[in-house]
């Protein structure tokens, strides 16, 4: 498998289309806002101008896009993927969409003989760009293993979880677990400046014990300096969490502190944070404490 379709070169796609034509593949990306795939044809790739375009002839086909009836549209569409790819070709769907749409999609593809694997990814811009992506993989255990060297270009922990749909329910329990992280670590630092602790050394202390996590490595940083430029938004997390909530719904499980945390975002979203970085949540928790203002006053936005 040498020639890959890449549709969706955003925040995620762009860099991984990158770790595969680093890889050694021939990469054909496409995207609706054409400046986006300005990068991949700058390192290399081709550009296609439109979805049909980049599967005709891809081996491997690879769609990153925000949510469900974004891959509903360029998968199942009029020109989508299954109207274009050959028999034999290897759908990868890395985006984080409901589980019904994932079992849909790959129902519709094993009609025009497309094999799917549901692999939705974990590690945010930096583990794209890095990468170091966990990815989640349902699908036939031979298509995996066929795929294994296009998830080891953008991927460390790669993991077959199980049969259809099972790759976007791990990938909601990931979300979940990391929106719960995001909202105690910014109750954290509104609770460490409250009592004058010194943020940075607090985050050095508490990322080398029990409390360390992937989640205050990556993102402390940024919360102290305020910086929300997004490497995952809050929209897409509001999105995520509303997946997790209907899911746990479905299976009559009861996630209490889910439901918190999903309102918290949706409030920071109605708030006009929804193009910020998830980790905004500490704008939430400062107001929520009536620190916003103070803060601000001395660590600029």
């Amino acid at each position: 498998m040498t020639t890959i379709g890449f549709i969706g070169l955003g925040v995620m796609g762009a860099p991984m289309a990158a770790n595969l034509l680093d890889a050694g593949f021939h990469v054909t990306g496409y995207n609706r806002s054409p400046e986006k795939a300005r990068p991949l044809a700058e390192k290399g790739g081709r550009v296609a101008g439109s979805v049909a375009e980049a599967v005709a002839g891809a081996d491997v086909v690879i769609t990153m896009l925000p949510d469900s009836p974004d891959v509903e549209a360029a998968v199942l569409g009029e020109g989508g993927v299954l109207d274009s790819a050959r028999p034999g070709t290897l759908l990868i769907d890395t985006s984080t969409i409901r589980p019904d749409v994932s079992r849909a999609v790959a129902a519709a593809a094993a009609e025009r003989a497309v094999r799917a694997l549901d692999a939705p990814v974990s590690g945010g811009e930096a583990g794209a760009t890095e990468g170091t992506l966990s990815i989640m993989v349902r699908g036939e255990a031979g298509d995996f293993a066929a795929a294994a060297s296009v998830f080891d270009a953008v991927g460390s922990t790669v993991v077959h979880v199980g049969p259809s749909g099972a790759g976007q329910t791990v990938k909601a329990a990931n979300q979940l677990i990391v929106a719960g992280h995001l909202e105690l670590l910014a109750e954290a630092l509104v609770f460490l400046d409250a009592h004058g602790v010194d943020l940075p050394s607090a985050i050095t202390v508490l990322g080398g014990g029990l409390a360390g996590s992937t989640v205050l490595a990556r993102k402390a940083p940024g919360m102290l300096a305020r910086r929300f430029a997004p490497g995952f938004r809050v929209d897409l997390h509001h999105k995520d969490l509303g997946i997790v909530l209907d899911a746990a719904r479905a299976a009559g499980v009861a996630v209490p502190l889910a439901s918190h945390v999903a309102d918290l975002i949706a409030s920071l979203r109605a708030q006009g944070a929804g193009s910020l970085d998830h980790s905004a949540l500490l704008l939430q928790a400062e107001r929520l404490s009536g620190r916003h203002n103070e803060l601000a006053e001395r660590t600029p936005e």
